[in-house]
């Protein structure tokens, strides 16, 4: 076990898109067209998979480096408008991911998620999936720092009252795995998201694995109350 999990995990701090729901290729195709829309020099497919997990702003700004402020917004007002209106019904959550929440419920395990998503976007996810008041807390890039940096976590851990040594961070990203690091928190990596493999082990989690169900299998849990 990771040096920073010494209990049995108490919270599991999920991130969103590429982890709990697959909406890599509905974000894709929103940053296409909000490129298209401002003319500006294309970026490929795989250029824009790379940034899904940051907030919006930040992740404008790795894809056009040197850009302002106003630019980064001005991008991110065109992908948000696109993403409003066509993603519903384009995404949906991973396999077994309904399952998993509801049995680590069950057990008493609190859940909560940390999110590149603005506020509004994933306020609209959590009402189309059905699960508004599933998650003992959520943060999202428009109200804290962005990934990688660790603020999102430290204040879940906080309203929750749950220490970094009893939490476990699942992720698909080296955004999430890099945040779970810096906040001392042990990480779990999901192979089936934006990033390969390779980079997610480069943080050392715990695992990375290629079903959501498998952190069951994985994490040291809390004994069920008699």
């Amino acid at each position: 076990m990771s040096s920073f999990l010494t209990q049995p995990a108490r919270l599991i701090i999920f991130d969103w898109d590429g982890t709990l729901m697959d909406s890599e290729q509905s974000i894709v195709n929103c940053m296409q067209r909000a490129i298209r829309d401002m003319a500006l020099e294309p970026r490929s497919d795989s250029e824009v998979s790379n940034v899904i997990g940051l907030g919006l702003v930040e992740a404008v700004t790795m894809l056009y480096p040197g850009s302002d402020t106003a630019f980064a917004k001005q991008l991110a007002d065109h992908y948000r408008n696109h993403w409003f209106h066509i993603s519903q019904g384009q995404e949906s959550l991973f396999p077994g991911v309904l399952e998993l929440l509801n049995s680590l419920q069950g057990d008493g395990i609190k859940i909560a998620v940390a999110t590149g998503k603005s506020r509004r976007g994933l306020d609209l996810v959590l009402k189309d999936t059905l699960l508004e008041s599933t998650f003992d807390a959520t943060r999202c890039a428009d109200e804290t720092q962005s990934k990688p940096h660790p603020q999102m976590d430290h204040e879940i851990l906080q309203e929750l009252s749950i220490p970094a040594e009893a939490a476990v961070i699942v992720g698909d990203t080296e955004y999430d795995l890099e945040m779970a690091t810096r906040a001392e928190v042990a990480s779990i990596g999901v192979c089936y998201g934006v990033h390969a493999a390779e980079r997610l082990h480069q943080h050392n989690p715990l695992a990375c694995i290629e079903q959501i169900s498998t952190i069951r299998e994985i994490l040291p849990l809390p004994a069920p109350a008699s």
